[in-house]
């Protein structure tokens, strides 16, 4: 536009602008519409405002977590934040908004919660805080019971998590906690407090972080390192928008709980209403393998409550144990011992002793009708009866998991199913077994068939009704049962003896068969020795050297095949001597040399000379260079081991004047032990002794080629 000039007024312009203006006032129009109704005050006029204006605040949603913290008053969040960090503690204490929302839950919302705790407060946290001390683990950490079972001892999670610490069963096997049918010591305070030590001091040992650990103890050590290699972040804050919700809130509520009660008196959490428990003396009662009722106890302590001692026994299923269980030790307070009076320990025992089972009902006796007999029941079989109360139905098997072995192998193997063997040992259909582990398994037993006892009774008058036996029956009855379960036992017994003696005569005619191949094969061999040695001799000039060295192949192969004989019989084996045969020597040579016998025999000087062991020797390797074997060479030169030293002086063949008998004698001696170095195979043992594998597993009853370190072998001689 140029200076000086007027634009003209243009009504179609005005028209244009207010239908673009239309559009943008339809929203104010609505959101005018949707205000409260202006009051009567002239001086309260609501502003409108335009969607672009910068007052207007988004709304964004608010979690519970920020919720409550932003509900709590300011002077709440920095009194508390303040108190935080004056807790002089190892164990985390970071203050947050997750923290002061699970704060607010325990001091206000949950007053009851932190209340009943603090009840069991001064029962369990001495125990807890002598066992950290222990394990030099930060005192603290006891407020993780709180978080886990609230200090209640029997609490069972619904995944199976049980005790004061919440214990899964792999975990609790791990720890040497045991679990039957009769106890479980992971509800046992004591022993479940140092298994929860001992576990936390090998998360820290992983971690060095003791927010992580915590998370850990929750969610298992590998799922938070998965995590942690998976995002490469290495703090608990780090990782917490990457864990599970149960995880993510763990470490938050121990703080929160170790907060609470820390400063309970300062929010009124102590009340004189409250039942507080404290921790009493108690005195313990061993047994070993006598049957134990509880609730006799309570009596003899003199408690109106039989149940009473339970809560001192928190990891007994039922009140009382059965006879033949393992050592177990009971607690009482001591206070009561005083109601015992000069009782010894056996009266004691004796007393406690579990009741005779109460008399069943008896049978009901159909009606009597006039001219009807009532039908005439068998006798009872009082033995067959009694034996099947008695007897156990079926018999519990230790095994230890070795390497393969798997839950359909052994559940094929012991004739049972793989659920029943997964039910037994509380595994879960995708675990599978670690080698090492043990397992229980319930093989059902041979049904006995005891000799059969039918009284002759006469069919019994019809009558009203029927007496009960007398005391005299009942015993004679009872003697007549005793006598014939002692007559099936004997029985049994006998049998058994009589199948050691079959399976024992077996053997010993195996053994008379593998001698008696034995005797033929080593026959075998020296005659093919001794007609190789007659060949050869009749193409040579000079028969002597010939002979000779054949000679010492023969014995040599004799002395071979006896070691693996003896190895295989496991047993020295007999073996006749062959005369071998004298030579005869040409004219010329006879002349040329004297007859010395001596001189014959005699071996080399290069045999005889002694040698003097240099850096890198070793016997295998020299017995490889002169054609000996190692055990010879140990023979021969009085060493206690396999192992030479630089300098020391060897010799190659036997001492000057030792018979070649006794030194035939010497290498067939009895097989020697060896223990197995790293490194060293099956094969690699048997090319250094000189024998065969076949041997080496038959000698030691291997069923593979793998051996383990540190194993000892029979390793025969020669």
């Amino acid at each position: 536009m140029k200076q000086g000039r007027i634009p003209a007024f243009r009504p179609g312009r005005l028209w244009r602008r207010l239908a673009l203006a239309l559009p943008l006032a339809a929203p104010v129009a609505a959101k005018a519409q949707q205000l409260p109704p202006l009051s009567t005050d002239t001086t309260k006029v609501p502003v409108l405002l335009l969607p672009d204006s910068l007052a207007v605040v988004p709304i964004v949603p608010v979690d519970s977590v920020r919720l409550a913290w932003l509900q709590t008053p300011p002077t709440v969040r920095d009194l508390v934040g303040d108190r935080m960090s004056c807790i002089e503690t190892d164990a985390p204490h970071q203050f947050n908004n997750a923290v002061m929302a699970y704060i607010t839950l325990f001091t206000v919302r949950k007053r009851d919660y932190t209340q009943r705790v603090l009840e069991r407060e001064n029962l369990y946290f001495p125990l807890f805080e002598k066992y950290l001390a222990q394990y030099h683990l930060p005192t603290d950490l006891k407020y993780l019971a709180v978080v886990e079972s609230s200090l209640i001892p029997t609490a069972k999670s619904p995944v199976g998590a049980t005790g004061l610490w919440q214990f899964m069963g792999p975990t609790a096997g791990d720890l040497r906690l045991r679990r039957d049918e009769w106890v479980d010591e992971r509800m046992a305070p004591e022993k479940a407090t140092e298994a929860a030590c001992k576990h936390l001091r090998y998360l820290y040992g992983v971690f060095h972080d003791w927010e992580l650990v915590l998370a850990a103890y929750n969610w298992g050590a590998g799922n938070v390192q998965r995590v942690m290699r998976r995002t490469g972040k290495k703090t608990f804050w780090d990782l917490y928008p990457n864990l599970p919700a149960e995880t993510r809130n763990y470490v938050p509520t121990f703080t929160a709980v170790m907060y609470s009660m820390k400063y309970a008196q300062q929010h009124g959490l102590h009340s004189d209403k409250l039942a507080y428990q404290r921790a009493e003396a108690l005195d313990t009662l061993g047994l070993r393998g006598q049957a134990f009722d509880l609730h006799r106890l309570s009596v003899a302590c003199g408690y109106s409550d039989s149940t009473y001692l339970a809560r001192y026994n928190p990891e007994l299923f039922r009140a009382g144990l059965p006879a033949g269980y393992r050592p177990y030790v009971v607690r009482y307070p001591a206070t009561a011992r005083a109601a015992f009076g000069d009782a010894d320990r056996a009266t004691l025992l004796a007393f406690c002793q579990p009741l005779a089972a109460l008399p069943q009902p008896l049978a009901a006796l159909p009606p009597r009708l006039d001219g009807v007999e009532p039908w005439s029941r068998p006798a009872p079989l009082l033995a067959d009866a009694t034996a099947a109360d008695v007897a156990p139905r079926v018999r519990r098997i230790h095994h230890k998991v070795r390497r393969g072995e798997t839950v359909a192998g052994l559940a094929e193997r012991f004739d049972v199913s793989p659920g029943q063997l997964r039910r037994w040992n509380e595994l879960t259909k995708k675990q599978t077994l670690k080698p090492g582990r043990t397992v229980v398994v319930l093989v059902p037993l041979p049904a006995a068939r005891p000799p059969m006892v039918v009284a002759a009774v006469a069919p019994p008058a019809p009558r009203a009704v029927r007496a009960l036996p007398s005391a005299e029956d009942v015993a004679a009855r009872q003697a007549l049962a005793a006598a014939n379960a002692l007559e099936v036992a004997r029985v049994a017994a006998v049998a058994a003896l009589e199948q050691q003696q079959a399976t024992r005569l077996a053997k010993v005619r195996q053994r008379q068969e593998a001698a008696q191949h034995a005797q033929a094969r080593i026959a075998a061999v020296q005659a093919a020795a001794l007609a190789k040695t007659t060949a050869s001799l009749a193409g040579r000039k000079s028969a002597e050297p010939v002979a000779l060295a054949s000679a010492l192949v023969e014995t040599a192969a004799t002395e071979t095949l006896l070691a693996s004989n003896e190895a295989t019989l496991g047993g020295p084996v007999e073996v006749a001597e062959t005369p071998t045969p004298k030579l005869r020597r040409a004219p010329a040579e006879a002349a040329a040399r004297p007859r010395d016998t001596a001189a014959e025999v005699e071996p080399t000087p290069t045999a005889t000379a002694s040698y003097v062991v240099r850096r890198g020797d070793n016997l295998t390797k020299l017995a490889q260079a002169r054609g000996v074997s190692v055990a010879q060479l140990v023979a021969w030169n009085h060493l206690d081991a396999e192992t030479v030293e630089a300098g020391q002086h060897l010799r190659f063949g036997p001492p000057a004047g030792a018979p070649a008998k006794a030194a035939s004698a010497h290498l067939a001696a009895v097989p020697k032990t060896h223990r197995v170095q790293p490194g060293d195979t099956l094969y690699n043992i048997s090319r250094r002794f000189n024998v065969s594998v076949a041997v080496l597993r038959r000698l030691n009853h291997l069923t593979s080629d793998d051996v383990k370190l540190g194993q000892k072998l029979l390793v025969p001689q020669g």
